[in-house]
């Protein structure tokens, strides 16, 4: 099979306009709408379950808090972020043993029929059918939940604490300033590679399909990634100088606000796929092209 990153032997335009029809045709849109709405119901369990494992180490006015806080309140565009902060403070104030228990099943009963409908919406645009016994795809869909929230958790500590690891790793090392300029860099590299790590993962075990071959890196994660990013930094900006839901929706503009950035992030994720998916389909005829000439070219030999 040939590699992804020939496109197919297509043109840019032409991917362009075959990943513009497929994305109709399979109403990705409307999917991405049902995958906010998922997200949104697994997003305040999973918050409960890192928060409150944080929490038991971050008492009041500790940097962790702060830094808790701060990170996950970035994560978020506009008014959105500060409900997603002040769910955060809340839980931290409570936090407790139990509540670490009752995060840790809700975030991952929740997250679990998330996944399931990422999961349902790439065997769309795979063209599939669910033929998995359901308790391997219940398995399939645990097992990737589990993963991703170890990714989110390994980006998250890079992202907060990558500069105060490079100084614990150093120490009083004659090399520790080197060594730090590039865990700088480092560490930013490791937490891209974790995202690309999760594409690839959801991308691969996610559908129905029985042959397919291992990526880490492809250009439907790529492009998803990308969009995504340049998405939340416009819809960002967008809200800085154009911020009318809250004042039109009052506190209910948080949540519009948070379900379109979670939209936007289940679109990013299915046009990733639907890119991935027009490549292989467009290397699949061209090798059924090249199978079916050499039986030709056979023919003709022994003719």
């Amino acid at each position: 099979m040939a590699s992804l990153w020939r496109f197919g032997g297509l043109k840019v335009q032409r991917l362009v306009t075959l990943v513009v029809r497929k994305v109709g045709k399979d109403e990705l849109s409307i999917r991405s709408g049902a995958l906010s709405y998922y997200f949104f119901l697994s997003l305040f369990p999973m918050i409960l379950f890192l928060v409150s494992l944080a929490g038991i180490f971050a008492g009041q006015g500790t940097q962790l808090r702060e830094h808790i806080i701060s990170g996950l309140r970035n994560l978020a565009p506009g008014s959105a972020s500060d409900l997603v902060s002040r769910v955060v403070a809340r839980t931290i104030n409570s936090s407790s043993p139990f509540k670490l228990a009752i995060g840790l099943v809700g975030a991952l009963w929740a997250a679990s029929n998330g996944m399931s409908a990422i999961a349902a919406s790439l065997n769309v645009v795979h063209e599939k059918h669910e033929s998995r016994p359901w308790w391997k795809q219940g398995l399939t869909v645990v097992a990737l939940t589990m993963a991703l929230g170890a990714l989110l958790v390994v980006a998250l500590i890079l992202v907060l604490y990558g500069g105060k690891l490079g100084q614990v790793i150093t120490g009083g090392s004659a090399l520790g300033g080197v060594f730090r300029g590039a865990w700088d860099v480092a560490h930013w590299a490791i937490s891209l590679a974790a995202m690309f790590l999760a594409y690839s993962l959801v991308y691969y075990y996610a559908p129905d399909v029985k042959e397919r071959k291992w990526h880490w890196i492809t250009p439907g994660a790529a492009v998803g990634i990308a969009l995504w990013m340049l998405a939340s930094y416009g819809f960002r900006v967008y809200l800085h100088f154009f911020n009318s839901y809250s004042a039109t929706y009052g506190s209910l503009g948080a949540v519009i606000i948070l379900m379109l950035w979670l939209y936007i992030t289940g679109f990013a994720l299915l046009i990733g796929d639907v890119l991935n998916w027009v490549i292989e389909s467009e290397n699949q005829k061209r090798a059924d092209l090249q199978g079916e000439h050499a039986q030709v070219q056979q023919k003709l030999s022994a003719a």
